[in-house]
């Protein structure tokens, strides 16, 4: 029976044919998504022997939709996902110009998908600068509404940031903008709320995993109030709400500094396996970790709200215009994405599927040209193949 995704008490209802919605995503995203999605439809269908299937609803952001409907995020894709709660995209361009600044961000905000998710880990015979790339097996909770994200700036020389920085100078007494005549202003929230919601996900994650170690990320050490309430406020979650779990020895807390952490995960990846950063800092350290595995054209990401239910999964890399319509793109990290997506709506047996037939893929050599370095590139459509016949 066919029936939209519901979250009752706080866990997720599935039927055997949910509705999920997906956007195809501009430039790659054209090759990308019709190969995954019939991997995925692939991969069900093999798994539960017909027993169940994806019912895929078609919403439009990005080029395509301003194209059809002159908005580039339309209010009814919003409506859609908040409908039908989980859904899929490819990557989105980003308007020119004023209006939107970016097209995910707006997806995050509207709605409140607090917690970016990005799993990072090595696939063997995918080329790495790392010389042990398997020892990096990292879960990173960045936070993904607040921060510099909330957008909360003005230019310099405007009549706007005049007022703030009068503002700032008279009635705040601060003597540290060395060059107010020509300096633009950013404001940056860091709030409880925000932070222990994000932290709580990412503990919450560990020990269902069966990982240890969870490890707030900062850089408090300079921004006392922001990032350093962002540690304070994880430590003391920590201690409240799972405290029987770190005397159990289930669970570790642990901190870093945000330049320590990006030392650390090439000297010592191993040490870290959740890992909770602040909505910046989590941008830089993502990416950082996707090269160290072979690049962001195999890094997953899942942008959620675990109160909610609300959850988008999508290609983590852009549209790459110079090769789009050219059959030529990774679909691997939506490929993967797709794999968090079945993880998330309970169908774990068909994520896993999907993992190991790619870990078959690349064990034999089989490999899109963004990782094939001068062995053989495939295209985007032959490796698809090889992975579908892997299944």
């Amino acid at each position: 029976m066919t029936e939209k995704i519901r979250m009752t008490n706080g866990r997720l209802q599935v039927s055997h044919q949910p509705i999920i919605s997906y956007i195809e995503g501009d430039g790659v995203g054209r090759d990308i998504w019709k190969n995954v999605r019939l991997l995925i439809d692939s991969a069900v269908e093999k798994t539960y022997g017909g027993g169940r299937r994806i019912i895929w609803q078609e919403l439009l952001a990005g080029k395509k939709a301003f194209d059809q409907t002159g908005e580039w995020l339309p209010a009814a894709t919003i409506e859609g996902i908040r409908e039908n709660l989980v859904a899929i995209k490819g990557p989105l361009e980003t308007p020119v110009g004023g209006g939107i600044r970016s097209l995910n961000v707006a997806l995050r905000q509207e709605l409140d998908l607090y917690a970016c998710v990005r799993p990072v880990r090595y696939f063997n015979g995918v080329l790495s600068p790392l010389k042990a790339p398997e020892k990096t097996d990292i879960t990173i909770f960045r936070e993904n509404t607040e921060d510099i994200y909330a957008g909360i700036e003005w230019e310099a020389g405007s009549r706007d940031v005049k007022r703030v920085i009068a503002f700032l100078q008279d009635q705040m007494a601060v003597k540290n903008i060395r060059f107010p005549s020509s300096s633009s202003i950013g404001i940056k929230p860091i709030s409880k709320e925000g932070s222990r919601r994000l932290i709580r996900a990412a503990i919450d994650y560990a020990l269902k995993h069966d990982l240890k170690r969870v490890t707030l990320v900062h850089k408090g050490n300079i921004q006392k109030f922001t990032e350093g309430g962002f540690r304070k406020w994880g430590y003391e979650l920590a201690q409240k709400e799972y405290g029987d779990a770190i005397k159990m020895g289930r669970l570790e807390i642990t901190d870093c500094i945000a330049d320590n952490f990006l030392q650390q995960i090439l000297l010592k990846p191993e040490q870290f396996d959740v890992v909770a950063l602040t909505n910046l800092n989590g941008d830089y350290a993502s990416d950082a970790l996707a090269a160290q595995v072979g690049g962001i054209g195999i890094a997953p990401g899942a942008n959620i709200n675990y109160q909610t239910g609300h959850a988008v999964f999508e290609a983590t890399h852009g549209t790459a215009p110079d090769i789009a319509d050219k059959n030529q793109a990774n679909p691997c990290s939506m490929l993967l994405s797709g794999c968090m997506m079945l993880e998330y709506i309970g169908w774990h047996e068909v994520a896993k599927a999907i993992t190991r037939a790619l870990e078959r893929t690349f064990a034999t050599g089989i490999f899109t040209a963004d990782l094939a370095g001068e062995r053989k590139a495939y295209s985007t459509s032959a490796f698809s193949r090889q992975v579908l016949e892997n299944l």
